[in-house]
């Protein structure tokens, strides 16, 4: 239990992708940390590509960055409403501005991009958005994880063991 007394927020939205929320979700948990799923607008629940709900624990607006130690960020079609939202944009961009662990998969760059925080950072994402993350002023990768600072990226459901590994491995050594 690597990662007892940590705190992570996975953000939620409708049409995130299934293992990319629950895969970190229950990893983390495995690892001892405490992980609150943080909704985006007031909705008890969302409800993934495939229809499989996620119940919120706390909105964005109720929460802030200095409660977290990490967040997550799943793909799928949910960060492009998530980044509709300016409380989970703020809450991405505080987190990152204090150091904390942000760590984004597939179309989660979308929400690294509108939080403000990928110039001059090394990052990957689903290849159909890497010119949205390059035009945010990363420079974009095609690799399983990257690692830059305390931003964790990667592409797709099969890079979910090396991003988790990556997030256990950042918050292990705050």
């Amino acid at each position: 239990m690597s990662l007892q007394g940590k705190r992570v927020a996975v953000l939620a939205e409708n049409m995130y992708q299934e293992m990319e929320l629950w895969v970190p979700y229950y990893r983390l948990k495995e690892e001892g940390a405490e992980v609150k799923v943080v909704g985006a607008g007031g909705a008890k629940a969302y409800t993934s590509k495939h229809g499989y709900p996620v119940t919120v624990d706390v909105q964005a607006d109720t929460v802030s960055a200095v409660e977290f130690d990490a967040v997550v960020i799943p793909g799928g079609y949910a960060p492009d409403m998530m980044r509709r939202h300016d409380a989970m944009v703020k809450l991405v961009r505080e987190a990152f501005q204090q150091g904390k662990v942000v760590a984004a998969i597939c179309h989660a760059g979308w929400m690294l991009a509108s939080a403000g925080i990928l110039k001059g950072k090394r990052a990957t994402s689903f290849f159909a958005i890497k010119d949205d993350v390059a035009n945010a002023g990363a420079t974009w990768v095609d690799q399983e994880v990257v690692v830059d600072g305390t931003l964790i990226t990667s592409r797709k459901p099969d890079d979910l063991p090396a991003f988790c590994r990556e997030i256990v491995r950042a918050l292990s050594k705050k």
